[in-house]
């Protein structure tokens, strides 16, 4: 549709509105390019614009190793969405190079107490946290479910999951820390672990282990054939 703006065309053909109903993956190269570059310029559209550059540059990686007085030459280019062309690659460069495979491995109650107790040992209030890891126990993130007294009341197991499901963790192990130094869990503990084991086979995300942390101590409530 040369020439006419891309919101004049049809929903299903705009790619930021393809991106969004299909995911990113359906979208081809110059799809992508628009929607970094968002407008066109003067008489040509911002999909004309993304074609021009491949045609130009032959490849992603080609705009990319490109210089900023090499893009410049590409009629429609200016500093603003050359920037945006340079960020967008730079953030694709940094994502793959994400030190992964670096996330704690928290396969065994030791490791989690050696992970968390630094941070929970010595504070004053009771935290309550989901730490979400994937197939081969690796973390995905921490979550603070709760703070202060822990009862039923206070951990709901719908927000126990909520950012588990949202990560597709394949397991959680809760944590939560008692102020008086003493990790012995108490009927309240239990009772909680019971209600998210059951919840976690329901939402198809396996709770591995219940740690209490002390001072300089734990529990584990797996281990203690409490869950």
């Amino acid at each position: 549709m040369p020439g006419r703006k891309v919101k004049d065309w049809p929903e299903s053909e705009r790619p930021r509105e393809r991106l969004l109903n299909n995911g990113p993956e359906a979208l081809s190269d110059a799809q992508l390019l628009a929607i970094i570059l968002r407008t066109g310029s003067g008489k040509t559209n911002v999909m004309e614009l993304s074609l021009s550059l491949l045609e130009e540059f032959r490849s992603l990686k080609n705009i990319d190793d490109a210089s900023a007085a090499e893009l410049s030459k590409i009629n429609g280019l200016g500093t603003a969405k050359i920037a945006q062309l340079k960020a967008a690659f730079e953030i694709g460069k940094r994502m793959m190079a994400d030190p992964k495979d670096n996330r704690p491995v928290l396969s065994s109650s030791s490791a989690v107490y050696s992970f968390l107790s630094p941070a929970l040992r010595h504070i004053k209030k009771e935290k309550f946290l989901c730490l979400m890891l994937d197939a081969k126990n690796r973390l995905l993130r921490e979550h603070l479910v709760s703070e202060g007294t822990l009862t039923n009341s206070v951990i709901h197991p719908r927000e126990a999951f909520k950012e588990a499901i949202k990560e597709s963790a394949a397991s959680v192990i809760f944590v939560h820390n008692h102020p008086s130094g003493d990790p012995t869990p108490s009927k309240e503990d239990i009772s909680i672990t019971e209600r998210l084991k059951s919840t976690g086979n329901i939402v198809g995300i396996t709770v591995l282990d219940h740690l209490i942390i002390g001072d300089g101590r734990y529990v584990s409530l797996n281990e203690q054939g409490l869950m």
